[in-house]
């Protein structure tokens, strides 16, 4: 499964958010976007994901139109991981992975939307978190629950916002792995934001640098993360140490 990002512009109001952004996500790839706050990140995932409309440019899978998809096939393909979740606080994480379940739920749910939901849960891990309300787990169960919810809709590819967050590092790294993992062994592909560049630079297959809007820099870890594009984006000097089998950054000072 492909996907094509092809010249998307999106403001809101008179701001011009994107800019003319093009890309393209192969299967099984891990695709980040870093870059500072403002740089049209999350809006971005929201035009794949049709939150927002593009005022212009196409975003394409398989070479078909997303625009002319139906909402329930696009949450067949979708499965997006919002940065912040709104949930009501008294549901269960069954009840919460279960709303994945919603585009193939006629009027109720059935036995093998039941039985999906706790393959998912196991596949996962949390499957005695079951009966636990999301206001009593920690950021980490949290994030898994939400991956969970993703994976429930059996979309083809993860749209994940931040999904470390507010995360300590052990979670970040248990997140990053579970995310890794679920991608390469299911033949999944996922657009990730990140914040991180060591994160980014550890996990992901290729890399989108944007600044105000616009790509700055694309392609893999060791192209896009230089020392002089990080300054020219950041506005910070750092040293990338390069004999590790991907970069690692070191911030140095501004």
């Amino acid at each position: 499964m492909q996907l094509i990002v092809d010249s998307v512009r999106f403001s809101y109001d008179s701001v011009e958010v994107l800019k003319g952004v093009s890309f393209k996500l192969e299967h099984s790839e891990i695709l980040g976007i870093v870059g500072p706050n403002g740089s049209g990140k999350t809006t971005l995932l929201k035009c794949i994901n049709t939150i927002l409309k593009p005022k212009q440019g196409e975003i394409l899978l398989n070479d078909k139109k997303i625009s002319s998809l139906k909402r329930t096939e696009i949450a067949k393909i979708f499965g997006y991981v919002p940065q912040n979740s709104n949930h009501d606080t008294t549901l269960t994480v069954f009840e919460i992975v279960l709303m994945g379940r919603r585009p193939y739920v006629a009027w109720w749910c059935s036995e093998k939307d039941i039985e999906k939901v706790w393959q998912i849960l196991k596949m996962l891990g949390i499957e005695h978190l079951a009966m636990r309300k999301i206001s009593e787990l920690s950021g980490g169960e949290k994030q898994r629950v939400l991956i969970a919810r993703a994976l429930a809709q059996e979309a083809k590819i993860l749209l994940l916002d931040e999904p470390t967050s507010n995360l300590d590092l052990k979670h970040q790294i248990e997140v990053m792995d579970l995310i890794k993992t679920l991608i390469k062994e299911n033949g999944l592909a996922a657009v990730t934001v990140l914040h991180d560049l060591n994160i980014a630079a550890k996990y992901c297959d290729k890399l989108i640098m944007m600044k105000e809007g616009r790509i700055y820099a694309a392609g893999d870890i060791d192209s896009v993360l230089t020392e002089q594009n990080i300054k020219e984006v950041y506005g910070v000097t750092v040293s990338v140490q390069r004999n590790l089998e991907k970069p690692h950054i070191i911030v140095v000072g501004i």
